[in-house]
């Protein structure tokens, strides 16, 4: 089970790593020919660089556009932001003071995170329209996160694991030191989901926070009149002409 999983963790992260720069250097280089923000947009790079900001932490278009959405998917982050803090503590030979700070917090962040799953995983069956528009890969992504989530808590209330062990296992990998880890197999099923989400992650709908940075329906400044907004390939064509 350790050879296996010090394997797996190793590929799983090359693949999450490459997979993440690959996704966002094609959308950097994806064109952005026309000057599109969606109005009212900010008139300068500091307007943008805070309406990015609240987009990014506060979901600012979802609570316009769909109350019940946002409430969910807020309940849903602030959760999963909280545990992998905590989690952060299974790499760092000492605790930090951020990961003490949320420490109390993690019983409450793991019900919230399955809670927010819960429900939006319930939206996708229960409003018509949202039925309608829901593929497997969205329910596949849901049920992998609350499968992740269910056994991270059920090792936390009801099937205690050696977290001594596990946290031995983590930063010996990152030392290239193969410690043995746990044969607890809802731990196992954890970390195997784990693995899988890392995997998929890079490809699917979930990664959806980089790409905010690089709508230009977001990162763009309203000011079409003041400045001539020319793409880097048609500035070429310009020169060339």
């Amino acid at each position: 089970m350790t050879i296996f999983f010090a394997i797996l963790f190793s590929v799983s992260t090359l693949v999450f790593v490459a997979g993440l720069a690959m996704k966002v250097a094609q959308y950097a280089r994806t064109p952005a020919p026309l000057k599109i923000p969606t109005t009212p947009a900010p008139l300068t790079k500091g307007g943008v660089a805070l309406r990015l900001g609240r987009e990014a932490l506060l979901f600012e278009s979802l609570f316009r556009g769909n109350k019940l959405l946002w409430l969910f998917a807020m309940i849903f982050h602030l959760g999963l932001a909280v545990v992998l803090i905590r989690h952060a503590r299974y790499f760092e030979t000492q605790v930090g003071p951020l990961v003490a700070l949320v420490q109390p917090l993690a019983i409450p962040a793991g019900l919230a995170m399955v809670a927010g799953l819960a429900l939006l995983l319930a939206r996708r069956f229960l409003i018509p329209r949202v039925r309608y528009v829901t593929g497997p890969s969205d329910i596949l992504m849901l049920v992998l996160l609350l499968g992740i989530g269910i056994s991270g808590m059920a090792m936390k209330c009801l099937v205690h694991t050696d977290i001594v062990a596990v946290k031995a296992f983590f930063t010996g990998l990152t030392s290239l030191e193969l410690r043995p880890l746990p044969g607890d197999p809802l731990l196992g099923l954890h970390l195997l989901l784990v693995c899988l989400l890392m995997i998929v992650f890079p490809f699917s709908k979930l990664l959806h926070a980089p790409g905010l940075f690089f709508s230009p329906t977001r990162n763009q400044t309203d000011n079409p009149r003041e400045v001539r907004h020319l793409a880097p390939w048609a500035a070429k064509l310009e020169e060339k002409g």
